[in-house]
């Protein structure tokens, strides 16, 4: 792995599938879980050939703020280096954005959210 893995990520869709893991970060990450509050899902549809190829699938998942803190997003925070945040960046399709949240468990990290619907 180059460079240090300082960036705390938030994973609670494909970026958690080894074969994404690998075709992104060229390894597998190791990962502990967290929440992610006042955040839920909804689907969306995935339009670029090259995401559908590595996760298999054309419907994703999409976290939108609700404003509830009842709502509640399971997932797991990895630590990356810049490289591989870059590499996610390139993987998440124009749809996210990436912002940085407070977690359940108090822990600052970077999530890839939806607008709200």
């Amino acid at each position: 792995m180059s460079g240090e893995a300082a960036n705390a990520l938030f994973s609670y869709g494909t970026l958690r599938q080894p074969e994404v893991q690998l075709g992104n970060y060229g390894r597998l990450l190791a990962g502990e879980p967290d929440i992610l509050v006042g955040y839920r899902l909804v689907e969306i549809g995935i339009g670029d050939p090259e995401v559908i190829r590595m996760s298999g699938k054309a419907v994703h998942t999409i976290a939108v703020a609700s404003g509830d803190p009842t709502d509640r997003v399971e997932g797991v925070v990895f630590l990356i280096t810049d490289l591989e945040l870059a590499a996610t960046d390139s993987y998440e399709t124009s749809a996210y954005r990436r912002i940085e949240a407070t977690l359940e468990s108090g822990r600052s990290a970077w999530a890839y959210v939806g607008d709200a619907t």
